[in-house]
């Protein structure tokens, strides 16, 4: 019998091969033959699977999105193991220190995913509206998590969910350049992390795996980014996917699930 071929497999292959060599070589120099090459296969089977270099490229953003959302999932799941309940911020958490680059995988999400958007705004060719998308998704699952806490008492009830979901966000993807750029340290950017999580949930410390805390001090004192922070005070901050792609909307969706309420499926349904 002639042998079965799984063709997702195949496709997430020649997908992490890409980003291997993207993340040594550049996107934006990394070509269908060098990718062939590190995936060990031949040019017409990626140009078989992926028509395009740009389908490619955009097969492989989704890939990394992918991979972001599981190793999210595996945060959230060792602390259910460790804790016996996970709580709202401790989702939004997990979520915004998967976007840290605080190692090797989670710099090469960073870098690739930072320049795949920054080719997109000049290359009509290449897609951003599944990016786009993408980010809508966390920023919904962020949102409801907020809205179920609020309903706990856990978080004020003041605050704008949503805002304050685009808000963090915003602040994840500032922060993961900071690093990437060397203005922040992984420690100082925990640290911002922290600060607005803790005004967030007042009386929740979430579950994060932290430094000592005396030396997160130290680095954030020494932080420009941290002393902007300290001058605007706690008092003052408070005022203030198509076939065939490999989609992160399914698992962080699925995020949903580990705080289970009707709230948070409603909200992140929201648009």
């Amino acid at each position: 019998m002639p042998k079965r071929v799984d063709h997702e497999e195949r496709r997430r292959q020649i997908a992490d091969a890409l980003l291997r060599t993207a993340a040594t070589r550049g996107l934006h120099a990394t070509g269908m033959r060098e990718v062939a090459a590190e995936a060990g296969v031949s040019l017409r089977l990626v140009q078989y699977y992926f028509g395009t270099k740009e389908e490619l490229l955009l097969a492989a953003m989704q890939h990394l999105a992918a991979r972001f959302g599981e190793r999210g999932m595996a945060r959230i799941g060792r602390l259910k193991e460790s804790e016996g309940a996970v709580r709202p911020c401790d989702v939004i958490a997990a979520i915004l220190t998967e976007a840290l680059p605080a190692d090797d995988e989670r710099r090469t999400f960073t870098v690739l995913y930072t320049a795949y958007f920054a080719l997109s705004l000049t290359d009509p060719a290449l897609a951003i509206a599944p990016l786009v998308r993408n980010s809508d998704v966390v920023i919904n699952v962020v949102a409801a998590q907020l809205r179920t806490a609020q309903a706990a008492g856990d978080t004020p009830a003041y605050l704008d969910p949503d805002l304050e979901a685009v808000s963090l966000l915003a602040m994840s993807a500032g922060l993961g350049t900071s690093v990437l750029g060397g203005q922040s340290s992984v420690e100082q950017a925990q640290a911002v992390i922290d600060y607005h999580l803790h005004r967030l949930f007042p009386a929740s410390r979430p579950a994060l795996r932290r430094a000592n805390e005396s030396t997160v001090r130290r680095a954030v004192r020494s932080s420009a980014l941290a002393r902007r922070c300290r001058r605007h005070g706690p008092g003052r901050a408070q005022r203030s996917s198509p076939p065939r792609e490999i989609s992160c909307a399914a698992i962080t969706l699925r995020w949903i699930s580990l705080v289970p309420s009707p709230t948070i499926i409603s909200g992140a349904s929201r648009k």
